[in-house]
């Protein structure tokens, strides 16, 4: 089992490696010294705008938005004791994405390009404070997992009501391109009011590590050791909520990441959720990273979105993982 600060330095070092390849790698050819020189402000004006306002904020993007959902997902699986558990399961991503969408619906994101984030955040916060009021009042983890699950399927079902409704294909197609998720066209402006969502999520989910660790133990042990249940809940579920709302309003929907990252992470930090958040962070971030680079490359008329290439290897993965989970 290799050492957390070993484990953290290599994923941060390969994660600026693949930060670096997304810079490099285009349909515009750069030499690494072009890249560099542009990355500290010299050399032709169209290397800097290459750089600085198309590949570098899209990678940066997905790295955001994978650590987002990977260190979710890690303490998820954590709090509820299961690998399959992820982000969609307290119905967050899917009410982010079913408000995102209203907004796109009834023509709102048209008048300003801070409404459709926006909108995705007020319906993560939403989502997340029905859960979190849930976990204050309820003592059974199944019963918050159930109400999880029937609010990700109200919202499912929503949105197919807003997709049938659809007045004209151009919402119709504005809205499944944000259910596909990419982060194509991102910015740094995008990322900044994003990333204070993402940041207080993270802070929290880290300030949850210690319970996470003593409920492995299971919750009579960790109440005797001194834990706060419904602290924990309260903390985790907000962290994963602030967190996953700020990912989908960078990126719309992007599923699985959150559990495929912390499975390969755990058996790296000997299965303790405490050391595995921060890896899973970082992992889930590079996964993305490399995804949309390959996307990127991939010669096809449309481009394929990030959503949909992590569902073609995470669906099978998942698969898996469930099967192993039943043979054990």
């Amino acid at each position: 089992m290799m050492s957390d600060r070993r484990l953290i330095i290599l994923l941060m070092t390969t994660s600026l490696l693949a930060l670096f390849a997304a810079c490099w790698l285009g349909s515009t050819p750069m030499s690494g010294g072009r890249i560099i020189a542009a990355l500290f402000g010299s050399g032709p004006q169209s290397d800097q705008i290459i750089i600085w306002s198309i590949r570098l904020p899209r990678a940066l993007a997905a790295f955001c938005v994978g650590a987002a959902l990977g260190i979710s997902g890690a303490a998820l699986q954590g709090l509820l004791r299961n690998p399959l558990a992820e982000p969609g399961v307290l119905g967050v991503s899917a009410s982010a994405s079913l408000i995102a969408s209203l907004s796109i619906y009834y023509g709102l994101a048209a008048l300003s390009p801070w409404v459709l984030p926006a909108a995705a955040i007020i319906g993560a916060l939403l989502a997340t404070a029905l859960i979190t009021m849930a976990a204050l009042r309820i003592s059974s983890i199944v019963t918050l997992i159930l109400i999880g699950i029937g609010l990700s399927s109200f919202a499912g079902a929503l949105m197919s009501l807003l997709i049938n409704f659809a007045p004209n294909p151009f919402t119709l197609s504005d809205v499944m391109n944000w259910m596909l998720g990419s982060v194509a066209n991102r910015s740094f402006t995008d990322i900044g009011f994003s990333a204070p969502f993402i940041g207080i999520g993270i802070g929290l989910l880290l300030l949850s590590g210690r319970g996470l660790s003593a409920l492995t133990l299971g919750e009579e042990a960790a109440q005797g050791m001194g834990l706060n249940l419904t602290r924990q809940r309260v903390l985790t579920v907000l962290g994963a909520g602030l967190a996953t709302g700020g990912a989908v309003a960078l990126a719309g929907a992007i599923g699985f990441i959150g559990i495929i990252a912390p499975h390969i992470i755990r058996p790296l930090t000997g299965h303790d959720p405490a050391r595995a958040l921060i890896p899973s962070a970082i992992f889930a971030g590079l996964c993305l990273v490399v995804a949309d680079i390959a996307i990127r490359l991939i010669p096809t008329t449309n481009e394929l979105k990030l959503g949909v290439a992590i569902a073609l290897i995470g669906a099978p993965v998942f698969i898996w993982i469930a099967a192993q989970r039943q043979t054990s």
